[in-house]
Order: structure tokens, then C-alpha cells, then sequence
């Protein structure tokens, strides 16, 4: 519950504020008082009269009506006062710095539980226990430094952690990020990052809301709320950047298939934010990289031209685009001579434009307006300027200023300098712009906006799709584990996936009869074992009803076999698509190449069913191996579309069938006509009363 009084309270108490800024309770009033807070303070300190000039009663008794309470007083004192301050004082918005609660032991948990019961009777907000506090431009009740720049169109910044939003805010004033707020949830009793997230859909103002959210995230207690207020803010015109902390799994499970050796929570992190929209980030400084790109133009293209008179920085950015699916075009003909004509001798255009350690402001302002007006090709440029020292940068970074306020493109200030060229750079933040001081960061931090999609719409793609006999299916399988193969391939062909010809027999005359009719050559695999190719459980390209008849003897020796099933030899592209259950988020789906790739490279992408066309494609595209399925080097590309189309499918199955727990189908053979599913085994656990 997020009230008025937690947003614009017109007066504040700090209950053990302190004359000594080294605590937290005087740290806290010194940043309200310094931060220009124009409501009613109060202090509350039994020792004191006055506190950092600030009137003290020496108990909660003993103070006015007040709108909101900043407690920094031991845990085992919390709840007392706050019942005290919410019965008796009108409280409706408590924020409690103090740590030992729930975080540490059970007894704390049961003075939290107090706290939130007072709390909710009261319809009061609560933001912690043990956080940092909240900062927004009307007061800034935080304990911690450093206090940015705050402006109704800064960031917002929701953190799990205080520390870590301290360190966040620290990278960021570096690089001239501004904020409008910073939350900091704490344990996030009654107030955590979705309860955030949802006011500000809800109350969303796009005249006067800030349009950037910057998250750190340590747990998603309701991924379906956040997917659905994350997307909602996006499509109503903000962007969203976040880090999901703690999601490697300590110590591998064993697991059935390839989609439960390489599923992880942090699979389901990854496709809740790509149905989202979310560009996800895996440090501070990628971050809070993001969020400064985010205040400038958004970007229309992929083609970035870059101005620099150092030349191995502008390699490396080139080299950091590259790699993230950018583009440096290289600029010839008669408009780049004609640009290298008004530069100094030596000087280069080819793109990194190097106007070399002696080029002036004069040739900077001429690139930029080559690239602005007669680079068609441009989308976006990026500057990369310093100074060894011996001259000063002012005149440069005014030509960069500028053309920044003028430029339809955006340009991106690289500005490496920070301690030889500080004044330059504080005096060019001063005016309200962003610094890039690392230019392989940028780039990492470009390539992963360019690359989030947008937020995926939530029709289920049903067409084709038989829901009542998967349902059948489904409700008549008795046993929990993995199902027969009989029954998988069933499933598929409800879904409208297609699947190879199978046999499976523990007979061999009978294995032996499906192999004349359909003609040789022939796969065989084992039933029974689930990593068939650890036991010599399969066998391709067998050309003969005696090599058959060997191989199925042989087969049904290896230890728990139960028969052997028999499928014609196809030929194609080896694809992988797999599923896994994770709690609270539901299916996720992955994709990629398939046989021993899928664990050998991990080179998968993630999905959260039900999934639509628009991200299906996307999955795919996001594949470091997708120019193998694309076509190279002469090689015919495989049917996209097809591949597509089955993780679609697969997708709505499991939506209707939430019983499947564990899915792979391995491998799904492409050629540029068809994708066919060759194999697969499904793993069903029922809720039995």
C-alpha cells in the first residue's frame, strides 16, 4: 500500500534522529535538511531538545500529528512505536532503516509480522525494515551518499538492496544520470519491487511521470504481476532495465533431460523479461550504462558512424558493436573525400572517422554535420574525445553540447577523460548531458537495448491446436514420470507438431516388418534408459535387416530396456526445443541447435508460454547460431518459419497441459522445407489428493 503521506508528506518524523551524521538517525535528518525539505520535521531523541536545529520531544507520545515516520531505533523498539505513531499520531507512512528482523532470526521475523499487522490495520505504508529508505524530489529520507541530481524526468530507481542501490547511484552520478526516485524495499515486507512497479503503472502520468525505471531485483515473489505492470509501463511509453540477482543455482540437480541440465531460474528470469520487455543487465555499470542511453533519442536504426582522435578506442567500439549485431558501415565516395579534403593531412573517414590528436572543435563540428545531413546511411553517432593532458576540452565538449541540443540523431559522448580533463567533463554534465567513460561498455550495454523486444501481446495461439484431446491425453495417463512414447507422440500430433514415423516394439520381427515397409536406412533407439546415447542406445543410418536384428539383440541387453523403437533416417539440421516447469513462473520454453550442441554450447534462448509468433522469432534471432539457420557460406538456410511455428504450438500445449513438467524435443531435423520432430520425451507430475 503506497500512500500520500509515503510520497509527499507535508511533515516528517525522525524517531532516534542523532547530532551525529555517522548514524544512521542523523545521517537521515541531515539529507532532509540538506535535500531543502519544505514540510514540518520533527526529531525524536530522549537526550536532546534540538537535533541538527530540528525541535526533539523525548518520546513518540509526545510529538504532533504526523504524516511520516523514519524509525532508526532498535528492532525490538519497532513495533511499539509505530503502534504508538499510527493509533495516536495519524501515521499513514512508517519507514524503518533498523536491520535484526526477519532477515536475521525468527524472533525478528515475529516483530515484523507486528509491524505489518499495525501497519495494514492502520492502512498505513511501510517501506523496509532494513533499507536505506526513499528518495524522491520532495524529500530525500535516506541515511545514505551520495544524493544525485533529482528531477521530475531522472530515473527511477527500485533496488531489493540498499547498499547495492548506494553503489548504483555512486556509478551513476559519475556518469550524470539523473534521478526522480530511488526505493529502497529492504525485506520488502508490506512494499516490495512489484508493489512499486504497480503504482507507477497504475498511476502512470506520461506528461509528468519519468519514462526510465532501473531495477535491482533479489527475488520475484509475483512474476505474473511484474510481467504485467513492466509491459503496461512500456507500452505506455517507459523504458525498463534490470538486474535479477541470485539466480545460479548452487550445485547441479540431477536431471532428466537436456532442457533440465541447462533450465535454471535464471531461464525463467531471461523469458519473463524478453515477454516483458525488459532489457535485462548483469552489473551496476552496464546499469546505469543503459539508463543514460535511455535519456537520449532512441535510436532508428543500427548503423552508427564514430568521430574520435585516438584510434584504438574507436576499434574497440567498433569490435563491442560488431559483436552485439551493430553496425560500423564503412563511408566511401565522394561525400567521405570530400570530408577528408577539409580535414588535416593523415586524417581518416572510413569509419572510425579519426580526425587525428591535433584535429580542433572546428573539424568535430564538421563531422558531425557530415553525419547528421549527408550520411544517409547514419542512424546514430558517437564521439569519442579526451586528452592526454596537455590541452583543455572546453571548446570540444561546447561543439559536442551543441550538436547534441540541434542533432535529429543521437550522439553519444564518450569522454574517457574523467581526472586529466575533470573540469571539462563536470562542466559538460553541468548542462544536463551524459558521460560514457568506457566505450566497450556502451557498446554492451547498446547491443542488449537493441536486441530486448518489445512486450509480447497475451493471445494464446490456439489455430490448430486440438486442446481437448491433449486434455484427454493428459487426464489418462495414471502414473507420474516419463510418459510412454506412444503417448508423446499423440501429444505432438494434438499440438500439430509434426513427428517422424515411429515404431516401438519389444519384438524384433516386428521392428523388423516396420523397417521393410517404410525402407531402409533406418534409425534404432532404446526405450527405457533417458540418456539413450550415454548406454549406446542409438544407432543411425542402418541399411540392412541384419544390421537391425544385431542392434536390436544388443539393445535389449543394455540395462533397463524395454523395447526398441524404429524410425526411418532422415536427413536435416539438427534443432532443439525443450521446456521446463519453474514455480510461480510457469513453462519455460527453450530453443537452439539440437543433438550435443544444446549441452556442449548452450547456445539456447528462453521463452515464457504461451508464446506468439513475434517472440518465437525473436528467440530464434537471439541464437549466436542463428546464421546457421539463416544460411551461410553458401549453405541453404533452414525453415524458419516452420521452427517458428512448432515452438508456438509446443507453447499452447503446455498451457493446457500444466502436468508436463520436463519436455525436450531432441532432435528436430530441418531442412529448408520442413522441420521434422524426431524425438522427444515428456515428463508428467500430477497433483494427487
Amino acid at each position: 500500500m503506497i500512500t500520500n503521506q509515503l510520497l509527499n508528506p507535508g511533515s516528517i518524523v525522525v524517531v532516534g534522529a542523532s547530532n551525529n551524521a555517522h548514524k544512521p538517525g542523523g545521517a537521515i535528518l541531515r539529507n532532509l535538511i540538506n535535500g531543502g525539505y519544505a514540510g514540518e520535521l520533527r526529531a525524536v531523541n530522549p537526550k536532546e531538545a534540538e537535533v541538527q536545529g530540528v525541535a526533539a520531544f523525548a518520546d513518540v507520545k509526545d510529538i504532533p500529528d504526523t504524516d511520516l515516520a523514519i524509525l532508526a531505533i532498535p528492532a525490538p523498539l519497532c513495533p511499539d512505536a509505530v503502534e504508538v505513531l499510527a493509533a495516536e499520531k495519524q501515521v499513514r507512512a512508517f519507514i524503518i532503516l533498523s536491520a535484526g528482523f526477519g532477515e536475521e532470526t525468527r524472533e525478528g521475523a515475529l516483530l515484523e509480522n507486528r509491524i505489518l499487522d499495525t501497519v495494514n490495520k492502520y492502512g498505513a505504508s511501510l517501506i523496509g525494515p532494513n533499507c536505506i529508505g526513499l528518495m524522491n524530489t520532495w524529500h530525500h529520507s535516506v541515511f545514505s551518499q551520495p544524493i544525485p541530481q533529482l528531477h521530475s524526468q531522472g530515473v527511477d530507481l527500485i533496488s531489493s538492496s540498499g547498499a547495492t542501490a548506494v553503489f548504483i547511484l555512486e556509478s551513476a552520478v559519475t556518469k550524470g544520470l539523473q534521478f526522480n526516485s530511488v526505493w529502497s524495499v529492504g525485506n520488502a515486507k508490506q512494499i516490495g519491487v512489484e508493489d512499486v512497479l504497480q503504482y507507477m503503472d497504475e498511476h502512470f502520468n506520461p506528461e509528468t511521470d519519468s519514462k526510465i525505471k532501473l531495477l535491482y531485483i533479489e527475488s520475484i515473489g509475483d512474476p505474473d504481476r511484474m510481467l504485467f505492470h513492466a509491459s503496461s509501463l512500456i507500452r505506455k511509453g517507459c523504458r525498463i532495465a534490470a538486474i535479477k540477482a541470485g539466480s545460479s543455482e548452487s550445485g547441479s540437480r540431477a536431471a532428466g533431460s537436456h532442457t533440465g541440465a541447462i533450465a535454471s531460474s535464471d531461464s525463467a528470469v531471461e523469458a519473463l523479461f524478453r515477454k516483458a520487455g525488459v532489457v535485462r543487465c548483469y552489473s551496476r555499470e552496464e546499469l546505469t550504462t543503459v539508463g543514460c542511453i535511455f535519456t537520449l533519442p532512441e535510436l532508428k536504426g543500427k548503423n552508427f558512424a564514430i568521430i574520435t582522435h585516438a584510434g584504438g578506442p574507436g576499434v574497440m567500439l567498433t569490435d563491442a558493436l560488431s559483436k552485439g549485431g551493430l553496425n560500423v558501415p564503412k563511408l566511401q565516395g565522394p561525400v567521405a573525400e570530400e570530408l577528408k579534403s577539409k580535414l588535416y593531412p593523415g586524417a581518416s573517414v572510413g569509419n572510425p572517422i579519426d580526425i587525428l590528436a591535433t584535429g580542433t572543435p572546428e573539424h568535430l563540428r564538421l563531422c558531425l554535420d557530415y553525419c547528421e545531413e549527408k550520411f544517409d546511411e547514419i542512424d546514430a553517432v558517437m564521439a569519442i574525445f579526451g586528452t592526454p593532458g596537455l590541452v583543455t576540452m572546453f571548446e570540444m565538449y561546447d561543439v559536442l553540447h551543441e550538436k547534441m541540443q540541434t542533432c535529429r540523431k543521437p550522439i553519444f559522448p564518450i569522454l574517457p577523460s574523467i581526472n586529466t580533463a575533470g573540469a571539462e567533463v563536470d562542466a559538460f554534465l553541468a548542462k544536463g548531458h551524459v558521460n560514457f567513460a568506457d566505450e566497450v561498455t556502451l557498446g554492451t550495454a547498446l547491443s542488449r537495448i537493441v536486441n530486448a523486444p518489445r512486450p509480447a501481446n497475451n493471445e494464446i495461439e490456439l489455430f490448430g491446436v486440438d486442446v481437448p484431446r491433449i486434455r484427454r491425453i493428459i487426464d489418462s495417463i495414471a502414473e507420474d514420470g516419463y510418459i510412454a512414447p506412444h503417448l508423446v507422440q499423440a501429444l505432438l500430433h494434438s499440438a500439430g507438431i509434426p513427428v517422424v514415423e515411429e515404431f516401438v516394439s519389444d519384438k524384433k520381427e516386428e521392428v523388423l516388418a516396420f523397417a521393410r515397409r517404410t525402407g531402409f536406412p533406418v534409425v534404432a533407439k532404446v526405450v527405457g534408459p533417458v540418456h539413450k546415447s550415454d548406454v549406446g542406445g542409438v544407432v543411425l543410418n542402418i541399411k540392412s535387416e541384419q544390421h537391425l536384428a544385431l542392434e536390436f539383440d544388443r539393445m535389449m541387453q543394455i540395462p533397463e530396456a524395454r523395447s526398441v523403437m524404429a524410425q526411418p533416417m532422415l536427413k536435416g539440421t539438427e534443432l532443439f526445443i525443450g521446456a521446463k516447469y519453474e514455480e510461480k513462473f510457469g513453462h519455460v520454453v527453450l530453443c537452439g541447435l539440437g543433438g550435443i550442441f544444446v549441452e556442449v554450447l548452450k547456445d539456447v534462448s528462453s521463452g515464457l508460454a504461451p508464446l506468439s509468433y513475434e517472440e518465437a522469432y525473436s528467440m530464434i534471432r537471439s541464437l549466436r547460431a542463428y546464421k546457421i539457420i539463416k544460411g551461410t557460406r553458401g549453405q541453404k538456410g533452414l525453415n524458419e518459419d516452420k521452427f517458428a511455428e512448432i515452438i508456438v504450438r509446443l507453447s499452447t500445449l503446455l498451457r493446457f497441459a500444466t502436468e508436463i513438467k520436463e519436455m525436450d524435443i531432441n532432435p528436430l531435423l530441418a531442412t529448408d522445407k520442413q522441420v521434422v520432430a524426431v524425438d522427444a520425451r515428456i515428463r508428467v507430475e500430477k497433483k494427487r489428493e
